[in-house]
């Protein structure tokens, strides 16, 4: 099944969150099942990154969001691990400090957009500006209006610089949510995650996911699409990832650029010596040894 045509957000269309089911999986009804290929996709990443990595031709852009408990931190980890460090980066967009809410929204955001050759991970991104602050209404619609299409701009302009973008949201239903923040609590290696604003934001549950369909509606376009991946299973939610993303990336028909070296020459004046060198040290070693055993 490719999950890029089924958990597409169709650009200019109007999307219906409950037109999906977040217990969807597909046609697997396992995470043994999906096993097989999620390391497949995991695998493929890794090869698909090391050709972006060289030749730097490409960047990748890749957007979380979801409400809290989410996955967001599980896909970085069980998706996204797959990619080498050296290549990728993590930014976490938080609440914003009084320097940032002192500037446009979209200033604390550009600096982490990935060079070519790079992968940049957003856990939570420039879309908190036109979710959280549209559901507690810190904006106005006129200024909430703008900042979508301020949004659409920004994108397309990554776009045309050569920066592919894929952008999740990740979908859990409510009664999923509450078990997962009850896991947080009986695990004390999470219980860190736990803070007042999940029990306080929760409340607003159905208020986010309004807003989230609008959002999505106006910032899906053909270029970056909106992927609603169902994510009351973990491992769905991994494997729906990991295809859509190798699948944009094997798309981009990357392939390792040629040497900028004479290969030839390179061989011919530091190899072949170094296999003459060998030899000669072989050959006075052989000879030493013969010397030891005359009487």
């Amino acid at each position: 099944m490719d999950f890029r045509e089924t958990l597409m957000v169709k650009p200019e269309q109007k999307f219906r969150l409950k037109a999906l089911d977040p217990d969807f999986s597909g046609n697997l009804q396992s995470q043994e099942a999906a096993a097989p290929e999620i390391e497949r996709h995991w695998q493929k990443l890794t090869k698909l990154q090391t050709l972006l990595y060289a030749e730097r031709k490409h960047a990748v852009l890749i957007v979380l969001q979801g409400l809290d408990a989410g996955g967001k931190d599980g896909t970085i980890r069980h998706v996204f691990g797959a990619f080498n460090p050296q290549g990728a980066t993590v930014a976490s967009f938080k609440q914003p400090t009084p320097v940032e809410l002192a500037h446009d929204f979209m200033w604390r955001v550009h600096p982490h957009v990935p060079p070519k050759g790079s992968i940049a991970i957003f856990n939570r991104s420039h879309y908190e500006d036109v979710t959280v602050t549209r559901v507690h209404q810190w904006v106005t619609k006129h200024e909430w209006i703008a900042r979508c299409r301020q949004i659409n701009d920004f994108e397309r302009g990554l776009i045309e610089s050569g920066t592919t973008i894929l952008k999740f949201f990740l979908y859990i239903s409510k009664n999923e949510q509450i078990n997962r923040f009850a896991q947080r609590l009986a695990d004390p290696a999470r219980n860190w995650k736990i803070s007042e604003s999940d029990y306080s934001e929760r409340a607003l549950f159905d208020d986010y996911l309004a807003v989230y369909e609008e959002v999505l509606s106006i910032t899906s376009s053909h270029a970056a699409p909106w992927y609603v991946v169902p994510a009351n299973h973990k491992w769905f939610r991994n494997l729906a990832v990991s295809q859509i993303t190798a699948c944009a990336m094997e798309e981009l028909g990357m392939a390792f650029p040629h040497p900028c070296v004479d290969l030839a020459e390179i061989v011919r004046k530091y190899h072949s010596a170094a296999r003459a060198e060998k030899k000669a040290e072989k050959m006075a070693a052989q000879f030493d040894h013969v010397v030891k055993e005359v009487p």
